[in-house]
This record gives structure tokens, sequence and C-alpha cells, in this order.
């Protein structure tokens, strides 16, 4: 036993206190404001961050609404895509929160949660529950499988939903015509009352690998991966690269930099690899990785 970590047994533990440690540490959650109807035509709204998507062809997504911990009952959707097996689903943006929130009271199954909510219902154009106005995309589905997990108190209930239309609003597309995450600005959930968002100010890339393999941290030198300096996020950025540079390389990026002469011991030299990858500049990093040592930059 590892004293650091708390260990935890599902079974020793209550479900209640389970739900609460799953849904901290498995965040954040994209969150599915879906919209459906009954066999009366009756509207409902509710948020679930049990959710994702699964596949693009064919385009499937599915969200779970889990049996209440406190007293096993079902949601008002998992009864309405029962009777109709139709969804509208929407991505709830920063300015969409507080009125999903509002949404997810436990209201009575007569109540229209698109009133109490003051959302706009606008008809779908293949499937019978509305869509959202306000919200900036709109995904019709129809729901293809029910499958309940248990029928004990936490169970989920996954609604396999096939996407059939989607509606994204033009101000959200970049200048390529994609989603931008900071002009959607979508919001999560994490654990608790807890969210968050996405905006401009908490977006960075990361560049995907390439279809021939990295090289690997293994294949850094000895000094580079027992680093003090250079963090594991270090590390692996310099390990998503095809190849070092070669000398040709290394002499054209030195002649470009030639601040960095100068004494440097192992630290200072570290430093610098670092400096380069928090600046975006990894090929440089990799130049410097490739000498190995400080001595070699100074030779």
């Amino acid at each position: 036993m590892n004293q650091n970590y708390l260990e935890i047994i599902p079974g020793e533990l209550k479900t209640a206190d389970l739900h609460g440690f799953l849904l901290g540490a498995v965040s954040p959650r994209p969150i599915a404001f879906a919209s459906t109807i009954d066999s009366m035509g009756r509207k409902n709204l509710a948020p679930f961050s049990f959710f994702n998507v699964f596949s693009a062809n064919p385009p499937v997504m599915i969200f779970s609404p889990a049996r209440r911990v406190r007293d096993n009952s079902t949601k008002d959707t998992l009864q309405n895509v029962l009777e109709v097996p139709e969804v509208c689903i929407h991505v709830v943006s920063r300015d969409l929160l507080m009125q999903m929130n509002l949404a997810s009271n436990e209201f009575p199954s007569d109540v229209d949660e698109f009133v109490k909510a003051g959302l706009t219902p606008i008809p779908s154009d293949l499937i019978r529950p509305y869509r959202i106005a306000e919200s900036m995309v709109q995904m019709e589905c129809e729901v293809f499988e029910i499958k309940p997990l248990s029928p004990n108190a936490g169970a989920g209930n996954l609604i396999f939903c096939r996407l059939l239309k989607m509606h994204v609003h033009k101000s959200v597309l970049d200048a390529n015509g994609k989603i931008s995450p900071a002009l959607l600005n979508p919001v999560a959930r994490l654990g608790g009352d807890w969210y968050c968002e996405v905006n401009a100010g908490n977006l960075f890339e990361v560049e995907k690998p390439s279809r021939i393999p990295g090289i690997g941290i293994d294949a850094l030198p000895a000094s580079i991966r027992n680093s003090r300096i250079l963090t594991g996020n270090d590390l692996g950025q310099l390990g998503n690269t095809e190849k070092l540079p070669d000398a040709n390389e290394i002499r054209e990026i030195l002649n470009a930099n030639p601040q960095w002469k100068g004494k440097h011991d192992e630290e200072t030299f570290h430093r610098l690899i670092a400096l380069q990858l928090a600046s975006g500049k990894k090929q440089e990093a990799l130049a410097l990785v490739a000498l190995g040592t400080p001595e070699a930059l100074n030779s």
C-alpha cells in the first residue's frame, strides 16, 4: 500500500460517496443538454454529463440518465426516449449555463422546462423534440438502443443516439469554417458543484503525433531523461519527434542563436531547453538535446 494514495474499493463504499469520487476524478465532462418529448407531446429539457461522442461513421453519441442514488427513481428523459426514441442534444456555452442549471431542477413531468428556464423552443427538422434556439450547436438524433446497466440506485442507462442533422451557428466558426473552442466557449462538468469553461485564455495546442512514430523518451540522451529540470511534459514533447536534428540543422540553429554561447552547467543548459519548449521553439530545443551537454554548446 502506498501511503500517498487513498485506496478505494467500490463495494466497500456507499454509492453516494463512490459517485462523488468518480465525478471528481473523471472530469471535465462535456454536457448533453437533452430535449425530449413524451407520447403526449410534452416537452422536457435536462442536462447530462455522462456523455460523449463515440463514432463518426456512423455518427453516434451516448448519454446516460443514471438512476437517482437517493431513491432509485428514474428521470423523465429516460421515460421519454422509451416512448419517443428521439432527442436533440445541445452544447452548453458559458452564456447558457445558468438556464441549463435551472432546467436541471426536478420539475414534475407535466412542467415545461423551456418555460421554466426561459429558453426558446424551435421545431427540429427531422425529429419531434424541439431545439433550443439559444444553443450554438444543436444535434438532432434518433435513439437506436437503450441499455440499462443495472436496476440498482446509481446505475446508468446508456442511450445510444445516431446523429441525423447538426445545426452550428456561424458565429462560432473560425476563418476555416471549423468550430472554434474560443468562440463556442463550452462549459464542462467537474465534481460537486464545480464547472469549468473553455475560453481564449485557457486554450493551448498540442501537436498530434505524425504517422511516423516518435523516437520516444527512451531515445533521448540519459542526461536529458534524468534531468531534474525537465518535466515529464517536456520529455514527452522531445520524444514526440521523428528524429533529432542532424549536424547541418544543429549548425543552422546555433548560428541563428549566438546568445546561447557562454558558460552553462547542466542545470542552466536544461533550463535553456525548457525555455525553448515553453516558447514554442521545439526544433531549437531538439537541437540542444542533440548536442547532449553544455560543453558541446560552447565548443
